[in-house]
């Protein structure tokens, strides 16, 4: 974790200690993660409100790091991912309107997340802030219940959205949430909220983060496999099958019950004359057409809309759209394929540090978690351009950063003076 030469996490900087005082430092320090745990708690309710906490988050972090004369350290896959936003500069260098594509490429900032919560969230408090996430998902999905059952948001045109402004990302959020809820079910002790978390996400009629999710909560159970295998758990490996049995029968039994406008949303994924399946087959072409014509630096962010027409094939069903419903596609169109390229190894590098925590009982759950969160977005990506909304980028990054925390456990005067990058 620490550099060549540092002494280990007590080492003081070099000419002398730390320049604040132990006491000025840990309240700063102490202040910091107060103002993480609120930004966390809002990220599923308000976006102002988590902007506003995030800003004041970076801030105490950044007092905190020049205070104890602390270089910032990172985990492994924050290297990608800063690679990633350095070369969306040059794709928005490269723009037709490089303005717009500035303004649009924002929420490149939003991975600060990756430092300040690993700089803050230590030890224990990582999970205190994954209970804080799946507390309030478990209430926002009430929030959505109540607004399908009672305020009529029941249909296709007016779909529940729980506090959000928008029923995409609450479903993406609701998705992320489950697979906390889901690990700690199958890893550890259960959490709250798991059952209205799946019904409120079914209610949403979003067919993206239903697969997403099926793809995350088939992870954890391969995940719990794995360990009944490792533990040579007999017992154990003779229940899987029906403990798998038992979660098919649920879900058909829920289908089953489920309202028509439910289920006939359910059949119209394997519909292909479906408007919307036809016109993300049209995207792919759109897409693929960018890439052709500007293969290393893209459109453009916040190009592709303003371009769209200029590429939309004649079979297209929307005039327009504002992305191409699929992360990867909207990735090499919006910013080139060496932007591609550099998201597919942040991807790679967050799942293999994922897999070294799941192997540590102490960050299993954590761990399995943030593989959830990544494999719900994966699967969910392939027809949502999900890695480009902020609330759902965020929640992301901090359940994707919780497990690499919960290893740094130490008060901050002990890492205060401690100069080198993290080893991860």
């Amino acid at each position: 974790m620490y550099g060549p030469g540092t002494g280990g996490p007590g080492a003081p900087a070099p000419g002398g200690a730390s320049s604040a005082r132990p006491g000025t430092l840990a309240r700063l320090d102490t202040a910091g993660w107060a103002a993480l745990v609120g930004f966390v708690a809002v990220l599923q309710v308000s976006i102002a409100a988590a902007s506003i906490l995030l800003t004041v988050v970076l801030a105490l972090w950044a007092a905190v790091v020049v205070s104890g004369r602390v270089r910032p350290v990172v985990p492994s896959f924050f290297v990608p991912l800063a690679a990633y936003a350095a070369w969306t500069l040059v794709s928005v260098a490269g723009s037709a309107q490089p303005i717009d594509s500035l303004v649009d490429a924002k929420e490149i900032l939003l991975f600060l997340v990756v430092p300040a919560v690993y700089g803050l969230a230590r030890g224990p408090r990582a999970s205190v802030l994954a209970t804080v996430v799946l507390s309030v998902g478990a209430a926002t999905a009430v929030i959505g219940i109540v607004q399908y059952a009672i305020l009529e948001y029941d249909h296709l045109g007016r779909r529940p959205l729980g506090s959000m402004g928008h029923y995409m990302t609450y479903s993406g959020l609701l998705m992320l949430v489950l697979g906390v809820a889901g690990a700690r079910r199958l890893l550890a002790a259960p959490g709250p909220g798991s059952p209205a978390l799946g019904v409120a996400l079914a209610l949403t009629f979003t067919r993206s983060a239903w697969v997403g999710a099926s793809a995350g909560i088939s992870l954890l159970f391969l995940l719990r496999v794995s360990q009944i295998v490792a533990r040579r758990d007999v017992q154990g490996l003779a229940r899987a099958p029906v403990l798998a049995a038992a979660v098919f029968a649920l879900a058909a039994l829920g289908f089953s019950v489920a309202p028509a406008a439910i289920t006939d949303r359910v059949y119209s994924t394997f519909d292909l004359q479906d408007p919307t399946n036809r016109d993300r087959l049209a995207m792919v072409r759109v897409g693929a057409g960018m890439v052709r014509d500007h293969p290393l630096t893209g459109v453009g962010p916040e190009m592709v809309e303003v371009l769209y027409a200029a590429y939309r094939p004649d079979d297209a069903v929307n005039a327009t759209n504002p992305h191409l419903h699929n992360v990867p596609l909207q990735i090499a169109a919006e910013r080139g394929l060496p932007a591609l390229a550099l998201w597919g190894w942040f991807v790679a590098a967050a799942v293999a540090s994922l897999a070294r925590r799941f192997r540590q009982p102490a960050t299993r759950p954590l761990a399995a978690a943030g593989l959830a969160a990544v494999t719900a977005m994966l699967a969910a990506g392939m027809f949502e351009y999900n890695f480009g909304d902020s609330e759902f980028l965020m929640l992301l990054l901090v359940l994707i950063t919780l497990p690499a925390a919960a290893e740094r456990d130490a008060p901050v005067e002990r890492i205060a003076g401690v100069i080198g990058p993290a080893h991860d």
